[in-house]
C-alpha cells in the first residue's frame, strides 16, 4: 500500500464505523476492520479522530473579473485555501465571453487553472450570450465532462443578467442532454429602484446593500425560475438560497415532486442582517445578501430535512482596500465573501455540537454535490475504488479562525474570532498528503480536472 489510516472512525453520508483504510495510485483499495499485517509507505494513525471524504465546493469564483477588479484568490491560492479546510474539489464558474462558444470559454480557463490548482477541480459555464450555437453546444459541453450551466437573474449592467426566455430555453435544452442549470436569482428592477431612492436620500451605508435587496427582491426570483421550472418540467438549481420565502418554495416544489435543488452558503447559516450595521459590514457585501434571523432559521431547517441538498461557499473575496471604495457608497463595494477554507470545518463543528448529525455535514458539503453533479463514486465518499479524498478530523481540537491562520490571499477575514469545536488536521487528496497540522504541505499544479457524466 501507499497509505493505511489505522485505527479511526469513517464516517460517509450514510455511516459510521471503525475501520482501517489501504491507498494505493491514489484510490481506496481496501476498507476492513485491521490492516495490521499490511505494509505501507505512510501509516497514520488516526485514533481518537475521524476519517471522513473530502469536502466538495459546488460553488467558487477564483481570479474572477467583477466590479472593475478581480476576485483576490488566484486558482494556486484559492485551491491551496480549500486544501487546508478539508476541501479537495472545487467548482468554479466560468463566465461566458459574448461570441464565445461553451467550450472555449472553459479551456480557456482550465488553461490558467491547470498549472496552479492544488486539489482537484471542475467547472460550470455561466451562459451569458444564448445564441442557436450555443444552444446546439449543449451536448459538446456535457461531452467534454461540464454538465452544469449558470444562468444570472441580475447584474443587468455588468452584462451577466438574462431574461426569463432565455433561461427557459437553457434548461430545456440542459435536461434534453443530460445537464442542469442553476440560477442567481434576485429581481434586478426592485433592486434599482430601490438603490436609486436611497442614493437620493443619501442611504450609503452597507446596511442598505442589504435593504436594497431584501428577503422579497430575492423571495420572487427563486419562485418565478421555480415557476417556470414546474411548468416546463425540466430540472432546476437555486444557487446561495438565502431566504425562508424561497426555501418553502422549495420545499413545496420537492413535495411536489418537481427536481428542484437548493444550495445555500456558511455565511447564511452562522451570521445574520446585523453584520451590515457593523463598523466593517462593507465586508460581508454579497448578493444574495445575508438575510434576518428567521430566514437564517428556515435555512438550517431546510437543510435537517433534506430540501437543502448543498452547502457551498460562494467564495468570491476581494482585499480590504476593494471592500473599502464603497465606505461611503454601498453600491461601490465589490459584492463576495470568503468561504472555502471555513465551509467544511464550520459545518463539522456544527455536527460536533449537536446541531447537525456528523453524517449530514457529509451528506451536504460532500456526498451531494458528487452525487447531484455526475462525479460520484470517484468522489464524495470513502469506498473501494473511489479517489482518496480524505480528511482526518479532530473532533476534540479547539479551533479559532483569524486571518493569520487562514491560507487564502485575502487580508482579512469575515469568520475572526469564531471558535470551532473540532477541526482538520489532515488532508489528502488523491492519497497525497496535502495539509498537515496548519500547514499546506501540497503543491500547486498537483491537482486535476474532474470530467463529470451526464446527468440522468
Amino acid at each position: 500500500m501507499d497509505l493505511i489510516i489505522k485505527n479511526g472512525t469513517v464516517i460517509t453520508a450514510k455511516d459510521t464505523f471503525k475501520a482501517d483504510i489501504g491507498v494505493r495510485d491514489g484510490k481506496i483499495e481496501v476498507i476492513t476492520r485491521s490492516l495490521d499485517q499490511m505494509e505501507a509507505k505512510q501509516i497514520i494513525d488516526a485514533t481518537g479522530n475521524y476519517v471522513l471524504p473530502g469536502a466538495l465546493d459546488a460553488h467558487t469564483h477564483l481570479e474572477m473579473p467583477f466590479g472593475g477588479t478581480v476576485s483576490s484568490d488566484s486558482y494556486e491560492a484559492g485551491t491551496r485555501a480549500a486544501a487546508c479546510g478539508g476541501t479537495t474539489t472545487v467548482f468554479d464558474f466560468v463566465i461566458q465571453g459574448k461570441g464565445q462558444g461553451l467550450v472555449e470559454a472553459v479551456e480557456g480557463r482550465r488553461a490558467l487553472c491547470e498549472p496552479q490548482a492544488c486539489v482537484d477541480y471542475s467547472f460550470h459555464t455561466a451562459i451569458t450570450d444564448l445564441t442557436p450555437a450555443v444552444l446546439k453546444e449543449f451536448k459538446q459541453a456535457v461531452d467534454y465532462g461540464i454538465n452544469s450551466f449558470k444562468v444570472f437573474m441580475v447584474y443587468k449592467k455588468e452584462g451577466l443578467m438574462v431574461d426569463d426566455g432565455v433561461m427557459v430555453r437553457a434548461m430545456i435544452r440542459a435536461k434534453e442532454v443530460g445537464a442542469r442549470v442553476s440560477v442567481h436569482a434576485e429581481n434586478p428592477d426592485v433592486i434599482d429602484m430601490n438603490i436609486e431612492n436611497f442614493l437620493k436620500e443619501g442611504k450609503t451605508h452597507a446596511w442598505y446593500h442589504y435593504l436594497s435587496r431584501p428577503e422579497y427582491a430575492e423571495a420572487e426570483a427563486d419562485k418565478r425560475a421555480i415557476h417556470w421550472a414546474k411548468s416546463f418540467n425540466v430540472p432546476l438549481y437555486i444557487v446561495h438560497l438565502a431566504c425562508k420565502e424561497g426555501m418553502d418554495e422549495v420545499t413545496r416544489a420537492r413535495q411536489e415532486g418537481y427536481d428542484v435543488i437548493a444550495e445555500t452558503c456558511p455565511q447564511y447559516l452562522y451570521f445574520t442582517n446585523e453584520v451590515y450595521k457593523r463598523e466593517d459590514g462593507r465586508n460581508f457585501v454579497c448578493s444574495p445578501p445575508i438575510k434576518g434571523p428567521e430566514s437564517q432559521d428556515a435555512l438550517w431547517d431546510g437543510i435537517k430535512r433534506g430540501d437543502i441538498s448543498i452547502v457551498a461557499t460562494d467564495h468570491c473575496p476581494f482585499q480590504s482596500y476593494e471592500k473599502d471604495w464603497g465606505k461611503d457608497d454601498f453600491t461601490k463595494i465589490p459584492n463576495g465573501c470568503m468561504g472555502v477554507e471555513n465551509m467544511y470545518p464550520y459545518m463539522l463543528s456544527e455536527a460536533n455540537r449537536g446541531r447537525i448529525s456528523f453524517n449530514k455535514a457529509v451528506e451536504v458539503c460532500s456526498t451531494n454535490v458528487a452525487q447531484l453533479f455526475g462525479c460520484a463514486p470517484q468522489k464524495g465518499t470513502i469506498a473501494p475504488g473511489s479517489d482518496a479524498d480524505l480528511v482526518i478530523y479532530d473532533p476534540e481540537k479547539t479551533y479559532v479562525i483569524s486571518k493569520d491562520n487562514m491560507h487564502s490571499d485575502v487580508d482579512y477575514t469575515i469568520w475572526e474570532g469564531v471558535e470551532l469545536k473540532g477541526y482538520p488536521v489532515m488532508t489528502f487528496s488523491r492519497g497525497k498528503l496535502v495539509y498537515d497540522n496548519g500547514q499546506f504541505v501540497g503543491e500547486k499544479g498537483w491537482g486535476e480536472f474532474v470530467k463529470r457524466t451526464p446527468l440522468t
